[in-house]
């Protein structure tokens, strides 16, 4: 039995050095226990028209008081690659509806108001560690055609040399809509929960989410 186990580290090792001369492949992380954040469209509302503000604090924009409407929260993550190594200074790209489910969009067709407080879009970048956080608003539900409601979720895309840029959407958790969405249900099953950010707590009254992602 001993040597049946060294055998099998013998072959791990052996395979963790295969992985490291060729680089490792989604097959081998997956192996491995590591699957890559799943991809997912750019989606129709990507910011078109710049700004100055575009901090990690999209519920407020600079030189104003007020503050935007709708559930303050905090989203914090660590982007690693698919050894599980942590990814520095990789540019985040977010962009979300607002409270009602509105975007900064001139094609937005949803008839709901824009809140004049809201950010709604941020670049920034991920720290020595990979970790990453921003402040915003949970964004709204709204109608994406007369069949289908977009539950909340917020767009992200990722990009690091070396790396294969990312463009994905991050999900609520417990939201009914979650359940009907095409495209979240277009996704495998093993999947979805990579999509989907988990509460782990509160800063004050603010709600704290946490969202990983895995680059390769």
């Amino acid at each position: 039995m001993k040597d049946k186990s060294k055998r099998n580290l013998i072959k791990i090792g052996i395979l963790s050095g295969i992985a490291g001369t060729l680089g490792a492949t989604s097959s081998l992380s997956k192996a491995l226990g590591i699957i890559p954040t799943p991809a997912e469209v750019e989606g129709p509302f990507y910011p078109v028209v710049n700004q100055q503000d575009k901090d990690f604090d999209l519920t407020k924009i600079d030189g104003r008081q007020a503050v935007a409407d709708g559930t303050h929260i905090i989203i914090k993550g660590r982007i690693t690659d698919i050894s599980g190594n942590p990814v520095e200074n990789a540019t985040i790209d977010l962009w979300q509806a607002n409270a009602r489910g509105r975007y900064r969009h001139p094609r937005d067709p949803n008839p709901q108001s824009l809140d004049p407080n809201f950010q709604g879009w941020a670049i920034i970048n991920s720290g020595k560690d990979g970790k990453f956080r921003f402040k915003t608003v949970k964004p709204g539900a709204y109608p994406a055609s007369e069949t289908w409601v977009r539950p909340p979720h917020i767009h992200f895309k990722i990009s690091r040399r070396g790396h294969d840029p990312l463009i994905t959407q991050m999900y609520f958790p417990e939201e009914k809509l979650n359940e009907t969405d095409l495209l979240l249900r277009n996704k495998k099953t093993s999947e979805r929960p990579l999509m989907i950010a988990k509460p782990i707590g509160q800063e004050g009254k603010i709600a704290i989410y946490q969202y990983n992602i895995v680059l390769t």
